[in-house]
């Protein structure tokens, strides 16, 4: 019989297992809502753009904070269609998994594996829209920090889950440090980037 050191898993009791299932689950809902109500708004205000080319979008706060600034540019669509309509459809999966979970749903490891390969690429796609907002653009979209802020958790979380879960192969000490450690790696994850946001717009934060 495989040891606890080789498999973490068998030290837990179903009921615990059952337990951080739907905890993770709720984490899925919240983060899935909030990104598909930010990138709908995105959406939203790029219709109007479209409509009228002089509308002032709700987030255009100054020259330094304009989604409309935002649209203008190759990254906000780097498809060929606004980026925030991947976000629509990206989202709506992990709130329909999400409430599957919490309905008492079970999938199988191809399953995780695909979600696990999604968020990943959504939080690499993530990484680069922040990269290109703070050193090309040097413009602030105020819903894409929101996306940004919605996918740390969603794509921690998600990881954890599959290391935990054995969906990704992992030494039991990383998966036990990790799992420890999970809300402390999402807040100095949002603290560094609030941070990088903040000394890159210093000068326009504070004149």
């Amino acid at each position: 019989m495989p040891s606890s050191a080789a498999n973490p898993q068998v030290t837990r009791r179903p009921a615990d297992q059952q337990g951080q299932e739907r905890g993770f689950a709720w984490i899925l809902l919240v983060t899935g809502i909030v990104g598909w109500l930010a990138s709908g708004v995105l959406v939203l205000e790029r219709l109007r753009v479209y409509a009228d080319a002089s509308y002032i979008t709700s987030c255009d706060i100054s020259p330094w904070v304009s989604c409309g600034t935002v649209f203008q540019t190759p990254q906000a669509a780097i498809f060929g269609f606004p980026n925030p309509l991947i976000g629509i459809v990206a989202f709506a999966v992990i709130i329909t998994t999400a409430m599957a979970m919490l309905a008492g749903a079970r999938f199988q490891r191809w399953y995780w594996l695909g979600l696990q390969a999604g968020v990943t690429l959504g939080m690499v796609f993530v990484v680069w829209l922040w990269s290109q907002a703070l050193f090309d653009i040097y413009v602030l979209c105020l819903y894409c920090i929101v996306v940004w802020a919605a996918m740390i958790p969603l794509f921690v979380f998600t990881t954890i889950r599959n290391l935990a879960h054995g969906v990704l192969p992992a030494p039991a000490g990383l998966v036990k440090f990790v799992s420890e450690w999970a809300w402390v790696i999402v807040a100095l994850l949002w603290v560094a980037t609030a941070a990088s946001i903040f000394f890159r717009f210093m000068n326009s934060f504070v004149g």
